[in-house]
C-alpha cells in the first residue's frame, strides 16, 4: 500500500484491488448492496453532490447487481465498482474533472476516481480485438477483455511515460508547450518506446526535445496520469551545460538558476507573472513534475 504522505495526486489511498474476487461473480454480488459505485459520464468526469464531494451512491440506492460495472478493489471490506452514467438514472447536481478533483478532493476521493477513469476509457476506447477485429466481452469484473471470434485476450492498456529533472549541477532544464499559460514551465517528459530502457529513453527524450546529453539518470517515484491512460516514472537526471534548444515538441527550453525556481515553487501555482514582473510559473502541486523540481531544490540546498 501507498504511503500515507504521498506527495502528489493519485496516489495516496489506493484501493486493496483484491485480484482473487474478480474471478467469484457471487462474492462481488454479495458485496454489491454495501458497494459503492464512482459513476463517470461520457467526458470521464465524474458525479458529485452540492458541495462538490464525490458522489458514490450504494449498490443498494442504485438496485440491481454488479452486472458489467468495473470492480475496482475494497475499502475497509467494502467493495468499490466504477460504470458509465449512462446505465443509471442520477440525481447528482455537479460533475468534476480529474485534475480538479486532485486538487480539491481527499487523496482516497481523488485517487479512486482516478483508476475508474483510468480503466472506463480503455473499456470505451478497446470495443474490438486488435487480431481480428471482433467484438469484446469484458470478463473478469472488467479487468479483461476476450475476443468473441478467436478468443483472443486483451488487458488494460497504461502508456509508459518518463518525467526527468535535468540538471548541469547548478541549473535545472525547464520547457514549455506551445497554449501553456505565459510563462508557465515544466521538465521534460516524453513516452517510452518498444525495446527501449528507461534511462534509454530519458536519455533520447532529452536529446530530441532540448538538444542536451545526459550522462546518467536515477529513478524517483512514479505517478498514474489517467489523461486518459499514462503511468508517469519519474527521474533525476545529470546533463552536460549544453546550449538546449528546443525540438518539434516544445516552444522553448532554457535553464534556470535555483533561486528562480525557488521563487517559481514560492508562488501561487495557479498565477501567473505580469508582463513585467520577472519569474516563472511551474506546474501544480498534483503532478509529480512538480515533486521532481522540489527534490531539485532540496539537493542543491543540502550542498
Amino acid at each position: 500500500m501507498n504511503s500515507p504522505s504521498a506527495p502528489f495526486a493519485f496516489v495516496e489511498g489506493a484501493l486493496d484491488r483484491a485480484d482473487h474476487l474478480r474471478d467469484d461473480p457471487d462474492a462481488l454480488a454479495a458485496l454489491w448492496m454495501r458497494a459503492h459505485i464512482v459513476l463517470l459520464d461520457d467526458d470521464g468526469r465524474a458525479f458529485a453532490d452540492d458541495s462538490k464531494r464525490l458522489f458514490a451512491p450504494t449498490g443498494a440506492e442504485l438496485g440491481g447487481g454488479p452486472g458489467a460495472a468495473i470492480f475496482l478493489g475494497l475499502h475497509d471490506d467494502v467493495a468499490w465498482f466504477a460504470q458509465r452514467s449512462a446505465t443509471v438514472e442520477l440525481n447528482a447536481p455537479q460533475r468534476v474533472d480529474l485534475r480538479a478533483a486532485g486538487t480539491h478532493w481527499t487523496a482516497f476521493d481523488a485517487t479512486v476516481f482516478a483508476q475508474a477513469r483510468a480503466v472506463l476509457h480503455w473499456h470505451a476506447r478497446h470495443r474490438y480485438c486488435g487480431a481480428c477485429g471482433g467484438e469484446l466481452d469484458f470478463v473478469r469484473a472488467g479487468w479483461l477483455g476476450r475476443c468473441r471470434q478467436c478468443g483472443s485476450e486483451h488487458y488494460p492498456r497504461t502508456d509508459q511515460a518518463i518525467i526527468v529533472a535535468v540538471s548541469d549541477g547548478e541549473r535545472l532544464l525547464l520547457g514549455r508547450q506551445t497554449g501553456w499559460p505565459a510563462r508557465r514551465w515544466s521538465v521534460i517528459a516524453g513516452f517510452v518506446e518498444p525495446g527501449e530502457s528507461l534511462e534509454q529513453t530519458v536519455a533520447r527524450e532529452v536529446l530530441e526535445e532540448t538538444g542536451v546529453r545526459v550522462r546518467s539518470s536515477r529513478y524517483a517515484g512514479s505517478q498514474p496520469w489517467p489523461f486518459p491512460g499514462s503511468l508517469m516514472l519519474g527521474f533525476l537526471a545529470d546533463a552536460e551545460p549544453d546550449a538546449p534548444t528546443a525540438g518539434e515538441e516544445l516552444e522553448d527550453v532554457r535553464w534556470f538558476d535555483a533561486a528562480t525556481i525557488r521563487a517559481g515553487l514560492a508562488r501561487d501555482w495557479k498565477e501567473t507573472p505580469a508582463e513585467d514582473e520577472d519569474g516563472i510559473a511551474l506546474s501544480p502541486p498534483i503532478s509529480i513534475s512538480r515533486w521532481l523540481i522540489e527534490q531539485w531544490l532540496q539537493a542543491v540546498d543540502r550542498r
